[in-house]
């Protein structure tokens, strides 16, 4: 094995593979089946099952030197009318698409290898577009998966899933105001999926998902009767000081039980001071609630003020605000697990007695155990006034609950962000970290698009299925009470949830470069339980000789090894310019390249269930793209056996064009950055990792021959190594009985 390695974690290393099975023919437990594609909807109650083997991932047209001009930044232009701003290799599926109005279509998705021209009608006229527009081929862009900016007031969104069996590529053939973010999803080879993903081909989405979408705002969980479904419910007066309480015990016969529906009703005469209540849930005698929010804000309104007096506040399909002539219904059909117990706690705010609280519960058994599920959590935090230069946290998994490994899927968020009518903070980009890594594995363009919207939504309010600005005046003067200023929005994430193996942390931009001074207090969705179903077993520092040798690297066409001082991808890098404080400091590395092979050997757990393996590389060099092949670390020749083609797009040199007018010619500005760091993922499919303690792999560079723009010198090619680490994919070791017997 060579002489031992300088790693921290060396000991607990050593320890975890002594204790793991060491046979090859060691069987892990399976993981529970991940619902792919319209499978998220059709199976929605599955929205607490472990996604163990999944990742998801959201890139955008952002700003790549950190500021606020959040438009027009492509990877690369392969023509005038092709500027591509994502590009995939390996399986996977595009899970939503958001693009501001009609700027830059049509769109041009090349899905393994077949060129779709995806539009909206407004293209033909885009100087005088027209309410009501669609996305064509409006047959595989229906409503309401689809919807465009006369109805979001002010984007194109698309939660069509787009699967994809080698690639794929998504291209602007316009230009100006070209902003967009995109979600997609990847999968461990040999993962247990819900359906095989196969080749998008345009054919219409499944009517009955399409109907089950457009039910939001109605009662969608399953009925008292329905499947062992039991409901209980009561009423009382909420009093100053004198918290209440409700619950409820698990249903017997089954490992786990759900709480499918949560609602609660006050008159509209108590609708603002009930909204301020504070309401807490806690799953089986936990130590500290799960959910721990406002009232208003956790059913997704920062305040149950009702401008209008429209009936719905919010129309979404797991949270529903509804307004009669007498009272307001507040109802949370996220499916909610738990082993043994609930209790619901609801507290007045402020000294505001409610009163004629009505609530009612539904639970239904549910036949996983909660290894393969996950508690739900609401997170609330009130930011007060934000820290100039620093990214307003929203979760952070590794504080949550006592802290530690968490492993679940983080679903959504409900903030607000003005009490002032102050729609221009709405220029925050979200930043969402997973796992360890730092570069952002989310990286959008600013607030209100990541909550449906665009343009500050024009001031107005919207409610859709999974986002929505429901509440907050235009400005000030237009507000009609103190409580109308207050300005809230949320998206909620179903098809598009992003899984997470050990930790989350949910940021938020304040402004377009953390200036605002705004008072944001926000919510964080999730699922999760205590626990790692991510595990680091190994880490090889490339340019380290006692590392290189003790993971046997060889890489004969490699580089001297070269220091760099640089950043990995954030905000701005001084709060006001050069000369100003610091809020992003570099940091220096060291790496090679290489235009051949590598190979090294890592240790990993043979009771994985696949493997991911993250590379942090010098971002300098475009279109960095490997073929990875995987064998058994034994003497002799190795076995290879191929594992995917491992390729990060673009560079931290960018295209931008966002030229002045609607028809303008695309533009050939070349912006570099100085983000040369950044960290990136490749899946390691389960047949080539379970059951074995050490893998061999081989990089071997496959160069990607794309100028920046045609007619551009191409930049040197090469394959970036600065660091190695492997993760293992495994089943969380959690048991609410055990946990619950330990418990003081």
């Amino acid at each position: 094995m060579g002489p031992a390695p300088r790693h921290a974690f060396a000991p607990a290393l050593l320890a975890l593979l002594l204790a793991a099975p060491m046979a090859a023919s060691a069987e892990p437990a399976q993981p529970p089946v991940i619902p792919v594609g319209l499978d998220c909807y059709r199976n929605w109650d599955e929205w607490p099952v472990q996604r163990i083997g999944a990742r998801a991932y959201m890139r955008s047209t952002y700003d790549r030197s950190g500021g606020n001009s959040d438009a027009s930044h492509f990877l690369y232009q392969l023509s005038d009318d092709d500027n591509v701003t994502l590009d995939v290799e390996g399986p996977g599926v595009l899970s939503f698409a958001r693009y501001n109005h009609w700027h830059g279509s049509p769109w041009c998705y090349t899905v393994d290898g077949i060129l779709h021209v995806v539009s909206e009608t407004s293209t033909a006229n885009p100087l005088h577009p027209t309410p009501g527009s669609v996305i064509i081929p409006a047959v595989a862009f229906p409503s309401p998966l689809t919807y465009t900016w006369s109805t979001t007031m002010g984007a194109d969104l698309s939660w069509v899933p787009i699967p994809f069996e080698r690639s794929f590529r998504m291209g602007y053939s316009r230009t100006h105001y070209g902003t967009g973010y995109y979600i997609y999803s990847t999968y461990v080879g040999g993962s247990r999926l819900s359906h095989p993903i196969r080749t998008w081909d345009a054919s219409p989405p499944d009517a009955g998902v399409l109907r089950l979408i457009a039910s939001a705002g109605s009662d969608i969980a399953p009925k008292a009767g329905e499947a062992g479904t039991t409901e209980t419910h009561g009423h009382f007066d909420l009093s100053a000081g004198q918290p209440l309480t409700f619950g409820g015990k698990a249903l017997g016969g089954s490992p786990s039980t759900e709480l499918r529906a949560l609602e609660l009703s006050v008159p509209r005469s108590e609708a603002i001071a009930f909204g301020e209540a504070r309401l807490s849930i806690t799953w089986d005698g936990r130590s500290s609630p799960s959910i721990d929010a406002p009232v208003a804000l956790f059913f997704g309104a920062g305040t149950l003020y009702n401008r209008g007096g429209k009936e719905y506040l919010v129309r979404a399909f797991p949270m529903v605000v509804r307004f009669d002539s007498e009272r307001v219904y507040l109802s949370c059909y996220f499916p909610m697990p738990y082993r043994r117990e609930f209790s619901v706690r609801l507290a007045s705010s402020n000294g505001k007695p409610v009163g004629d609280v009505h609530w009612s519960v539904r639970t239904q058994p549910v036949a996983q155990p909660m290894r393969d599920l996950g508690y739900f959590h609401a997170t609330y935090k009130d930011h007060g006034i934000p820290v100039p230069g620093q990214d307003l946290e929203l979760l952070d998994t590794a504080k949550a609950e006592g802290g530690g490994n968490w492993t679940g899927s983080f679903v959504g968020t409900s903030f607000i962000f003005s009490d002032r009518a102050n729609l221009a903070t709405l220029e925050g980009d979200p930043r969402f970290f997973f796992d360890d890594s730092r570069t952002p594995q989310a990286q959008g363009t600013g607030t209100e698009e990541w909550c449906g919207g665009g343009d500050y939504w024009g001031g107005r309010n919207m409610t859709l299925p999974f986002a929505g600005h429901p509440a907050g005046a235009h400005d000030p003067a237009a507000a009609t009470a103190p409580e109308d200023m207050t300005e809230s929005a949320y998206r909620f994430l179903l098809g598009d949830l992003m899984p997470f193996g050990r930790n989350a942390r949910i940021c938020l931009e304040h402004g377009g470069s953390d200036e605002s001074t705004e008072h944001y207090r926000s919510v964080a969705y999730w699922y999760g339980i205590p626990g790692a179903s991510l595990v680091l077993t190994d880490r090889l520092k490339v340019c380290d000789a006692r590392d290189e040798e003790y993971h046997r690297y060889v890489s004969p066409q490699a580089s001297a090894p070269y220091s760099i001082t640089s950043r990995y991808e954030l905000g701005v890098d001084h709060l006001a310019g050069p000369g100003s404080p610091e809020a992003f400091p570099a940091e220096t590395d060291t790496g090679r390249t290489t235009t051949g092979t590598s190979e090294f050997t890592l240790n990993i757990n043979p009771a994985n269930v696949g493997v991911l393996l993250r590379r942090k590389l010098d971002y300098a060099f475009p279109n960095q793209r490997a073929e990875v092949d995987v064998a058994d670390d034994t003497p002799g020749a190795p076995a290879w056996h191929r594992a995917g083609t491992w390729y990060l797009a673009g560079s931290n040199a960018c295209i931008y064009s966002n030229p002045d007018g609607e028809l303008g010619a695309a533009q050939h500005v070349v912006q570099v950055s100085n983000r040369r760091f950044r960290d990136d993922e490749f899946l390691i499919p389960r047949p080539l990792t379970q059951g074995r303690s050490r893998i061999r792999v081989r990089v071997r560079f496959t160069p990607v021959r794309i100028p920046l723009y045609p007619g551009r010198p191409l930049h040197e090619l090469a394959w970036s190594e600065i660091r190695y680490d492997a993760y293992c994919f495994v089943m969380p070791d959690f048991d609410p009985d055990r946990t619950a017997a330990a418990a003081p």
